[in-house]
This record gives structure tokens, C-alpha cells and sequence, in this order.
């Protein structure tokens, strides 16, 4: 018979994780307080709320790519666990004592046998330092007898250290610190090797040295932490001779790290193996398994139960034992087979993965592959190449985290090697669901990025030079910047005010806009959101096969065109206001002159008009044009004649300059020509050949500053008396006709 009551919660929490699963199900956001505060909801009414604050709006689904954890079944035995254990706290308590202890006491023996601990204790915690912090306090009251009634004064007299690596997870000896009560100086951060064996492994020799130290001081050496598998790299530090000293200086060990996953294994590395003989260790199944909301465990081996009563490793609550039960419950689901074939599968992911290359020296068993672009820059300082690697290293860990988001790659800062892209199955492909075919796409992507970044770093030094060797061009030297460099456009006249940096910043925007019109494969931007200098156009990743020559001319020319588009408006601009000044002084003239020419008493209201009815006055109207070709004022006794308006001068075309070379049909623009090439890259040729696919209909290219010519600007007259445009003028006379229209006729009258 099953409990009805159980029955219920199983059917309620799978129709719950359907629900909240199902994010691809519409559900209108409740915004007032009143509707899920104040009134009472049903079930489904708040599942489905829960739904809408976990996945967001549809907007937000479309534009944000989540990483969501791959819960299956055996996720849900572990949910379901935290279920339980809130129904099986309001037992009564002889019950629940029994009950908790058989849970706790089966889930202690099956981590202890799968993980090769003899006879060990377990604590159950849900942050993965917590154990470290008890296991502090139970060495504290072991080696300090009377640390229960004196407190912190046999500390002061006595002080302990604590050891840890400098390769730890950043914050840990302070957050240790922190938690206890002492003083950062009684935290001890030992140097890894920097000329005998791995970088990232604590230097024994070293420690030695300063635990003597410590003790002819009058210190007290109390633990040290150790990694089997380091944050970073995935290095495991020499966890026998680690030991070794530990006991001769009777310094309790800890150990954490990912590398302690591969103890389920069949074969396992003697140097991981190492760590069965500590005297703690943390094990952080939840992802490694890929099971959610599991707590941690650290395994320890302790004779005295009062000790770690007092530590707080043990309770006397059975609702604080019930931590174990949705890790008990994942436990029978999975089965010692089940642990064990997800643990061998990501090993096997990393084995795939050592085709990339690895910084694990020595660790050819390690679940940890680390590595990073790196090329000598021979004309470069050590400083610069430094720059240019992390910033590559930094934008392809980036790229292959979105192209491959299954696979879990992300960006880690190592002390020696820099920036690093760092493949870590073991913490998450239980979650993430990463699979061989994941590994192949991501390998795959790694060969593909890796000739781009080449090519870009060859090819910077070049944009450069070209870039310094054309006016009106500035190289910014920007080393955080991963693409081909930065440029601004600068001014000839050199000055430095307000007016003309914000013309700076106004030419700038628009000559980005303008490369992003080309039909090219770079990519134009303003940079990074924070950091990034200002009026500037920062070019991105390239191929081998680009014209740098081509991208720098058609930079600079397009500047060109922008400033002296630019000025031509202003000194119109200036034209058309003297022009109205001059027209107004000569309308002043004009008035003055027809009130001499018409006498006093016909300016008279009645007078006027009763001579005027006696001896009309004839008077030939005078007025006048203003023509923007020339700047000056003329007269419109022709406008009158021919009842028509003249043409007058042509009218100068718009500046212009040539942008493109001569290229085949289909090649886009900056890229060298096919047929002068014998090798391209894999991406170049891929991307050639589907350009040379489609159609290309742009003119015959213009060496430098050579003046644009067209059929219609070789024939004048002719394209006056059609009344036709050419397209390189059609933006002036349309502004010529504008201004004399409205302002010609409107002001200048007589």
C-alpha cells in the first residue's frame, strides 16, 4: 500500500516541473500587489506566476539565450526530496529519529565506499565552505584544550595558521578568516612551483620552510588545505609528500577539488589517489552528477563525537539530518553503476578534448582541460604581446561559450598563464547535457576561430603602419581591443576646441555609419561599452586575405568626403547669410529710391490714392535673385522678360572620392583578388565562395583623388537643356533651388 499522502506530492510535483518546464507557455504577468498578495491563488494560478518570474517575457526568451540545467529523473528524485523531508518533519519524534538515522547513516557508508574513505563521517552542508569552516573548529578545539572555557585567549597566546595554496578559489583563506574569529596574519598562502614541476601545484620544499618558521616563532601550524584538481587549471598538488609533512608537524589535511570525482573510477591516478589518506575532504556531487539543490558533503575522520558536536559537524536535531535525504534519494535512484558511468563520461568528454592542446603538465588523467591562443609578436615588446594574447584569449573563450553553449567553456584568469579558456566537463556536462558530438562542434569552431585570430595579429603591425602613413588618420593604440585596431579620423588644421571636437565627434559617427553600409565581412563599432576610447571606429576580427591598403585608403576617403560634404554646407551656409544681409540693404536702397522717385503726397493714405487715380505712376518693378553658384545678388529683370527663371553657373559636384579597386565579380569589398592567390584559409575560401555566387554591380573603380566623371558631366550643355542630374550633384541643386525658392523669393522683393 502506498501512502495516499505520498501518492499526492509525486503527482503534484511532476504536474509542477511540467509546468515550469514548459517555457515555451504564454502567462500574463500579475503586477499589482493586491492580485497575488492580498487575494488568495490557487495552485496552478501560482505555479504559473513562479513560471513567469523564472523565464521572463517572450522578449526576453527570444533575445537572451539561457543555460538552463538538464534536470531529468534524477533531478526530480532530488527535489522530491526536499518535499519529503518538509512532510517527514512533522512526524513524531521517535519516528523521525529512527528515520534520519538510517538515512544519514546509508547515504555516510555509500559516499564512503564509492569515494575510497574508510571509515569516515559525513556533513552535509549547502555551501561548499561551510565543511572547511567546521572541520577549523574541530581541529581548534583538538588542539586547543581549552579553547571551550578561555576562548580566544589561548589563541593570543599560542596563534594558529592556517595553510592554503595561492592557486585556492579566490577569497577562501579571508572568508575562513572571517568566519573564526582570527586575524588575516594567521592565514599562510604558500607559493606554487615556479621552476621545478607544475605552476600550479603547492611548492612542498617551500611549505617546509615556512611551517619551521612558524614554529620557531612561537605559532602553532594547525591545517592545510590542498588541492586534488586547483580552481583554475584543474592541477593536483603532491597530496603524499603533502601529508608526510602534515604528520611530522601533526597538521591536520584537507583536500577539495574536481579531481576527487575520478576516486569513483576503476583506475585512478596514484596522485589522486593520494587523497583517501587525508584527513578531510569536500565532495560537491550536485554538479558533477548534474543533480539540483544537493547539498555538499565533506567526509572526515575524527575519534572524539563531542568534539565534533562542539564543532558543529554533528547535531542533535533529526530535522538538520534530514540534508542527506535528497542526496539519499538521488543516490538509490542512480545506483553505484549510474555514478559511476556519468563520471567516466565526462572523462571521456576530456579525452576528446586533448585534441585542442592542454596546460596540465603531467596530468594527463585530469578532468580539467585549460588552454589559450598564444603567438610571438617579433616586432613587439613582451608587455604588448601579453596584451594582444589575453585580449584574443578573452574574445575566443567568448565566441565559443555562445557557439558551443553546451559545452561549458568559460574564461578563467590564471596567475601565470593569464587569460585562459578552461573545458571543465566534470562541473558541467551532468548539467548542461554535453555530449561527444558537443565536443567535435567545439573543436570544430577552435580550428575555424584560431586562423582568424592568427591573421588578425599579422595583420595589426600592418594596419598600423598604413594608418600612420596616411593624413587624416590617427591609430589609437588600444591593446585591450582583440580585433585589427582602432582609428580616428583627425582634422588638417590641428586646433583643439570645443566646436571642433564635437565636429570630430560628429564626423566620426558618421564615417562608422558609412563603412557599415559597405558590403564587407569586417565589422565596424565604437568599441567596448566601458573603456573604449571616444570619436573612434574600432575594426574587428579579419581573414588572411584582406587588402589592408584598400580598408585605410577607403577610411581616410570617406572621411574625406564627410568633412568636405561637411564644410560645403557650412560656407553655403555663410554664403546665403551674407547674401540676405547684403539683399536687405539693397531692399532699404531700393525703398528710399522709390520714395524720391514718387514723391512725398503719394505716400499720403488719401492723398496718394487720389493722385495716383489723377496720374498713375509707372514704375518697371526691380527685384532681385540670389544665386548660390556664385554668392552673389543679380537681378530678375530676365526672370521678367523670359517669364522663366535662368539656370546661371553650374553648379560645382559634391566631392567625391574612390572607394573601391578593381575586383572580380562577387569579391566583396577589401578582399585580395583569387586568381593572385595560391592558398587561402578554410573560413576565406568558404566565404569567397559564396560571394562569388552572387552579382556585383558597382562601377569601375578611380585611383586616389581622381575626380568621378559620368556621361552627363562631360556634356553640360546638353544635360541643361534635358534638364537631367547627374547623381554626384543631385544633393546641391536641390538645395540651390530650396534656398532660392524660399529664401530668394521670399525676402528679396521688390
Amino acid at each position: 500500500m502506498v501512502d495516499p499522502t505520498l501518492a499526492e506530492m509525486g503527482k503534484n510535483l511532476n504536474e509542477a516541473m511540467k509546468m515550469l518546464e514548459d517555457n515555451q507557455r504564454y502567462v500574463q504577468r500579475i503586477t499589482t500587489i493586491k492580485q497575488y498578495l492580498f487575494v488568495g491563488q490557487d495552485m496552478v494560478s501560482i505555479l504559473q506566476l513562479v513560471q513567469n518570474l523564472m523565464h521572463g517575457e517572450e522578449e526576453e526568451e527570444s533575445s537572451q539565450a539561457y543555460r538552463l540545467q538538464n534536470v531529468g529523473e534524477q533531478g526530480h528524485m532530488a527535489l522530491l526530496g526536499h518535499s519529503l523531508a518538509a512532510y517527514i518533519s512533522v512526524l513524531d519524534r521517535e519516528r523521525l529519529r529512527k528515520l534520519t538515522t538510517r538515512i544519514l547513516s546509508d547515504t555516510t557508508l555509500w559516499l564512503c565506499r564509492l569515494f575510497r574513505y574508510e571509515n569516515g563521517s559525513a556533513y552535509y552542508h549547502e555551501d561548499d565552505r561551510e565543511g572547511l569552516l567546521k572541520i577549523c573548529r574541530l581541529v581548534i578545539h583538538t588542539r586547543y584544550e581549552d579553547y571551550t572555557v578561555e576562548g580566544f585567549n589561548v589563541l593570543y597566546t599560542k596563534q594558529p595558521v592556517i595553510y592554503i595554496s595561492s592557486a585556492a578559489r579566490t577569497g577562501l583563506g579571508q572568508a575562513l578568516c572571517n568566519q573564526l574569529g582570527l586575524p588575516l596574519s594567521c592565514m599562510c598562502r604558500v607559493p606554487c612551483n615556479t621552476m621545478f614541476g607544475s605552476q600550479h601545484q603547492m611548492d612542498v620544499a617551500l611549505l617546509d620552510r615556512l611551517i619551521k618558521d612558524d614554529v620557531e616563532s612561537g605559532k602553532l601550524p594547525l591545517l592545510l588545505v590542498a588541492n586534488a584538481g586547483t580552481p583554475g587549471a584543474g592541477h593536483t598538488d603532491k597530496l603524499g609528500r603533502l601529508k608526510e609533512l602534515c604528520e611530522q608537524y601533526n597538521m591536520w589535511l584537507h583536500v577539495e577539488g574536481v579531481n576527487l570525482a575520478t576516486l569513483a573510477l576503476g583506475y585512478v591516478s596514484s596522485s589522486v589517489l593520494a587523497a583517501t589518506k587525508c584527513d578531510s575532504m569536500t565532495l560537491t556531487l550536485g554538479s558533477w552528477l548534474g543533480l539540483p539543490a544537493v547539498p555538499a558533503v565533506t567526509l572526515y575522520r575524527h575519534e572524539d563525537p563531542s568534539l565534533s558536536l562542539a564543532a558543529g559537524l554533528t547535531s542533535s536535531q533529526p530535522v538538520e539530518k534530514l540534508r542527506a535525504l535528497p542526496l539519499w534519494l538521488s543516490l538509490q535512484y542512480l545506483g553505484h553503476d549510474g555514478i559511476v558511468e556519468r563520471i567516466k563520461h565526462a572523462s571521456q568528454l576530456v579525452s576528446s578534448a586533448w585534441l585542442v592542446g592542454w596546460l596540465v603538465e603531467d596530468e594527463l588523467s585530469s578532468p580539467v582541460v585549460v588552454f589559450k591562443f598564444y603567438q610571438k609578436y617579433l616586432n613587439r615588446g613582451p608587455t604588448s604581446v601579453h596584451f594582444f594574447n589575453w585580449a584574443l584569449s578573452l574574445q575566443l573563450g567568448e565566441q565559443l561559450a555562445q557557439l558551443v553553449p553546451a559545452s561549458g567553456v568559460d574564461v578563467v584568469e590564471l596567475e601565470d598563464e593569464g587569460t585562459c579558456v578552461r573545458f571543465s566537463p566534470l562541473m558541467t556536462s551532468a548539467v548542461l547535457g554535453t555530449e561527444i558530438q558537443d565536443v567535435d562542434q567545439l573543436v570544430d569552431c577552435l580550428k575555424m576561430k584560431i586562423p582568424v585570430l592568427t591573421s588578425t595579429l599579422q595583420l595589426r603591425e600592418e594596419f598600423e603602419q598604413e594608418v600612420r602613413r596616411t593624413v587624416g588618420l590617427l591609430y589609437i593604440e588600444d591593446l585591450s581591443w582583440p580585433g585589427l585596431g582602432v582609428v580616428r579620423y583627425i582634422f588638417h588644421d590641428g586646433k583643439n576646441d570645443d566646436k571642433q571636437e564635437k565636429e570630430l565627434e560628429k564626423i566620426n559617427t558618421e564615417l562608422l555609419k558609412k563603412l557599415n553600409e559597405l558590403e564587407s565581412d569586417l565589422t565596424f563599432s565604437l568599441g567596448p561599452e566601458f573603456g573604449g576610447q571616444k570619436n573612434c571606429v574600432y575594426i574587428g576580427m579579419v581573414t588572411e586575405d584582406l587588402d589592408v591598403s584598400e580598408l585605410v585608403e577607403t577610411i581616410a576617403a570617406t572621411g574625406r568626403e564627410i568633412e568636405e560634404n561637411s564644410r560645403l554646407l557650412e560656407n553655403m551656409t555663410e554664403v546665403v547669410r551674407k547674401g540676405i544681409q547684403e539683399a536687405q540693404l539693397q531692399l532699404q536702397k531700393a525703398n528710399e529710391e522709390r520714395l524720391l522717385e514718387e514723391g512725398l503726397l503719394r505716400q499720403i493714405p488719401v492723398v496718394g490714392s487720389v493722385l495716383n487715380w489723377f496720374s498713375p505712376f509707372q514704375a518697371s518693378p526691380k527685384g532681385r535673385t540670389f544665386n548660390l553658384t556664385a554668392g552673389s545678388l543679380e537681378s530678375t529683370e530676365s526672370t521678367y522678360v523670359s517669364k522663366a527663371q535662368g539656370t546661371g553657373t553650374t553648379p560645382p559636384p559634391t566631392p567625391t572620392s574612390s572607394l573601391t579597386k578593381q575586383r572580380l565579380p562577387g569579391q566583396k569589398i577589401f578582399k585580395r583578388s583569387l586568381r593572385n592567390s595560391d592558398a587561402f584559409s578554410e573560413t576565406s575560401s568558404v566565404s569567397h565562395c559564396e560571394d562569388l555566387e552572387k552579382t556585383d554591380q558597382r562601377p569601375p573603380p578611380l585611383s586616389p583623388g581622381q575626380e568621378q566623371r559620368s556621361p552627363e558631366t562631360e556634356k553640360p550643355e546638353q544635360q541643361q537643356q534635358e534638364g537631367a542630374q547627374t547623381p554626384n550633384k543631385a544633393q546641391v541643386p536641390s538645395l540651390q533651388d530650396y534656398l532660392m525658392h524660399k529664401l530668394c523669393f521670399g525676402y528679396i522683393k521688390s
